[in-house]
């Protein structure tokens, strides 16, 4: 079983390819990928610019077919066209990117936190699923450690705007001072509660909110100082807003072209920009053709943000590889570690059943052998073994931080005849030894 990721990302596939694939059902993508035989467990983690797969593979090339296959099905995309843009990652390397992504360092906006709650929030789905595992589990409950102490230990927050700050900043260019403009914020989720709180901070003149869930937008408003409007009057909301900034769950657009264009006869000619930060997109593009209008997409956001300062060189940035680097490193060693205990735990364990098998057999043959001499016997028995297990057992704790660990281990397993399913057994919980599955 080995660790690998595969995805696409803002580094590797054009906006619109993301779109295309951020309107997957998480759910029935990993439900997919979990029920190949070359997989044993599988995460999909989405974010407004990525779309991962972190997989337990009992195969490699079973695992990455079986994971390619899923994506094109179930994003209705040609796995040529996906092919072209994946990036597979696969054991130590599949750590250490988890790690990156989790500290903020993979993100269009290098340094956010939000990235922190989307990965928690796929780990959960994957543990409602009953797609996660021990091995899943681990590496993504210690990814999201490294990324919270990225954030509290190193001064990676400081590196560089969000994408909020970015549409809000090329806003306030387009329309003027946001002290005096109206900001719409649609939607209550991550995102859009982190617009309406960027929003609030600056400050804006007034902040509008708008949500199919009007409790939860009446908590938002509450904690922004905004005011709720219904849904059914997000045209008179669109008609106030000089700034609407949008993004919801929804699989259509929510702002269509005619509802904006409605609007735009009350405003006139005051110039209006949609901030769009949903994949896929909540702004119909055509809106983008309306007169005195602009349109923000990521796409945009992210040119805005790969022009400003170089931040990978900033020493906030390095500071934060230098963890990551270190945590890996941790992860791998523990890893090892954990890999070959169980070997060494099935070996005690055989061990044990023949001196029992053993002293069974002798209390059959000598009935009447008195107790001290009957317990002497037990105690050298155990001792013999004990000695004979000792250095084996040493070394392949030595070895278990090195290359060497697990060829070691894997040679003690032939040597001495255990059974693998035994050795997993010992290094999985019940539900996740069970579901383990040989090599075809």
């Amino acid at each position: 079983m080995s660790l690998l990721v595969i995805g696409l990302s803002h580094r590797t596939a054009p906006i619109d390819l993301l779109e295309a694939v951020a309107a997957a059902p998480v759910s029935t993508l990993a439900h997919r990928i979990a029920a190949s035989d070359a997989v044993g467990e599988a995460v999909v983690l989405t974010t407004c610019n990525r779309l991962e797969v972190y997989a337990e593979a009992v195969t490699f090339h079973g695992a990455v077919a079986a994971i390619g296959e899923a994506l094109a099905d179930v994003t209705d995309v040609e796995r040529a066209t996906l092919s072209t843009h994946l990036y597979v990652h696969y054991e130590d390397r599949a750590v250490a990117h988890a790690f990156t992504v989790a500290a903020g360092l993979d993100s269009m906006a290098v340094g956010e936190a939000q990235v922190l709650g989307q990965l928690r929030d796929a780990l959960r789905q994957g543990q409602r699923d009953g797609t996660v595992g021990e091995s899943l589990n681990s590496l993504l409950q210690q990814a999201l450690r490294v990324g919270k102490r990225a954030h509290s230990e190193t001064a990676i927050d400081t590196v560089s705007r969000s994408l909020v700050e970015a549409g809000l900043d090329e806003a306030e260019r387009l329309v003027g001072d946001l002290g005096t403009a109206t900001v719409l914020v649609v939607g209550a989720g991550g995102m859009s509660s982190l617009a309406a709180t960027t929003a609030a901070r600056r400050p804006v003149g007034d902040l509008l909110v708008v949500n199919r869930t009007a409790g939860r937008a009446q908590r938002l408003a509450d904690q922004t100082g905004g005011r709720v409007l219904p849904m059914d009057r997000l045209a008179d909301a669109l008609a106030l807003a000089d700034v609407v900034v949008s993004s919801t769950g929804s699989a259509q657009h929510l702002i269509d072209a005619a509802t904006v264009a409605a609007a735009r006869v009350r405003r006139g000619e005051r110039r209006q920009v949609f901030v769009d930060l949903a994949l896929p997109h909540d702004v119909d593009p055509a809106v983008a053709h309306l007169p005195h209008t602009t349109v923000l997409g990521l796409g945009e956001l992210g040119a805005a943000l790969t022009a400003q300062a170089d931040v990978e060189t900033l020493p906030q940035v390095q500071a934060v590889r230098d963890l990551v680097t270190g945590e890996v490193a941790t992860y791998l060693a523990s890893r090892m570690v954990k890999s070959v205990a169980p070997t060494v735990t099935a070996l005690r364990s055989r061990a044990a059943a023949v001196v029992a098998s053993e002293l069974e057999r002798l209390e059959h043959r000598m009935p009447d052998l008195d107790p001290a001499t009957r317990e002497e016997v037990r105690r050298t028995v155990h001792r013999v073994v004990e000695k004979l297990l000792h250095t084996p057992t040493v070394r392949v704790k030595e070895l278990s931080g090195s290359d060497r660990g697990e060829g070691y281990a894997a040679a003690l397993r032939d040597l001495f005849d255990l059974d693998p399913h035994a050795v997993a057994a010992v290094s999985s919980p019940p539900d996740v030894a069970a579901g383990l599955r040989s090599e075809p």
